[in-house]
Parts: C-alpha cells; sequence; structure tokens
C-alpha cells in the first residue's frame, strides 16, 4: 500500500513531516548564529500551516473530497500536537547535551533564571499545539469542508 493513500495515518505522516521541517529550520538558524532572534520563530508557524494544511487535503483527498468540519479539527490538532512534541522531545535532547546554549537561554532570557531544559522543551511544546489549534481553526475555515448537520429538534 502506498504511504499517501493511508488515510488513519495521515496526523503521523504529516505530523512527523512538521518535526521534520521544525528541525531543519532549527539546525539552519543554529548553524547561521540567528537562534536568537525571537522574530524568527513566526517561521515556525509557515511550517505549522503548510504541514496542517496538506493533512487536511490529504484527508479529503482520501475521504471522496469530503472534510467534516470536526473531523477536520480533529486532524488538524492530532497532526500538529505530533509535530510539535517530535519538535519538543528534539529540542530537550539537544539542549541537554548543548550546554552553551541552555546557558545562552538562563543569560539572555528574563525567566531565563528559572528555566532548564524540561521546562524550556515544555514551554515549547505548548506553544506549537496551541499554535496548531488556532492554525487548524483559521484553516478550516478557509478550507472547504462539509456543512455540520442540521439541529435536532427542527421542524419542517
Amino acid at each position: 500500500m502506498n504511504i499517501w493513500n493511508r488515510s488513519k495515518r495521515i496526523p503521523e505522516i504529516y505530523g512527523t513531516f512538521i518535526a521534520l521541517g521544525l528541525i531543519v529550520y532549527f539546525f539552519v538558524m543554529y548553524a547561521v548564529g540567528l537562534l536568537q532572534v525571537i522574530e524568527l520563530r513566526l517561521l515556525n508557524l509557515l511550517i505549522m500551516l503548510a504541514g496542517v494544511y496538506y493533512a487536511l487535503k490529504q484527508f479529503a483527498r482520501t475521504h471522496d473530497g469530503h472534510l467534516n468540519y470536526f473531523r477536520g479539527l480533529a486532524i488538524g490538532v492530532t497532526t500538529s500536537a505530533i509535530g510539535s512534541s517530535t519538535f519538543a522531545v528534539f529540542l530537550f535532547v539537544f539542549l541537554r547535551f548543548n550546554d552553551g546554549l541552555m546557558q545562552y537561554i538562563i543569560d539572555h532570557e528574563p525567566m531565563g533564571p528559572y528555566l532548564n531544559a524540561y521546562i524550556a522543551s515544555f514551554m515549547v511544546l505548548l506553544e506549537g499545539v496551541f499554535s496548531g489549534l488556532f492554525i487548524t481553526f483559521v484553516l478550516l475555515n478557509w478550507v472547504h469542508s462539509d456543512q455540520v448537520n442540521e439541529p435536532s429538534g427542527t421542524s419542517s
């Protein structure tokens, strides 16, 4: 079976793509020396946006063009949560083995003295999950989805 036709594994597949995109972007910023520029973290949203968008499109493609709003919400949030959690685990391992970066964060961030690799990774996880929820909500109002069923109790 082709990987692109597995309709039950869409969040895992695209969540992995999001995580890989975030990791590659992290290494590029690390190599260029721009990790300290906080504003560049906004580009993480573009990686997340692309992953969730293509996950929703793939779900619709594997379900004959149908995308239920609430199913789409679950697909998008799950996809972003998998991507964010995988990246947070990577970041935790990276911070544990790279004392220089962790020390830089401690020295230059307002809450730095109270941070460690666990808390920093958890905050990245929370940021990613809530960003994914917001992105999914916005995308589902932009991408074509099926209508929600008529409310019960209405008489015609």
